[in-house]
């Protein structure tokens, strides 16, 4: 979990848009929604949870393995960069 205030400001506030997404989606099913609209509700909430993965991932990778010598910075990105096009 992030340990730094905006950090955790921002996870959480991308967990309660997922959280809002989650409640569209039921209510959409409860009420019988045309199986088009549904799927895109759905899409929308797997990348919305593959965003927040992301981003719980890319501040553990900074916090846990810090900058420690040269070409480090650059391997990060090039690891950030592979998660997340993993992730898509």
């Amino acid at each position: 979990m992030p340990n730094d205030p905006e950090d955790k400001k921002r996870v959480l506030a991308r967990v309660r848009r997922i959280r809002g997404q989650c409640e569209a989606l039921e209510r959409a099913l409860d009420s019988g929604a045309d199986c088009g609209p549904v799927l895109q509700q759905i899409a929308a909430v797997r990348g919305a949870i593959n965003g927040l993965m992301a981003e719980v991932l890319e501040t553990y990778i900074r916090e846990e393995f810090p900058d420690s010598g040269e070409g480090s910075e650059a391997r990060g990105r090039e690891l950030l960069s592979l998660v997340r096009s993993y992730l898509k």
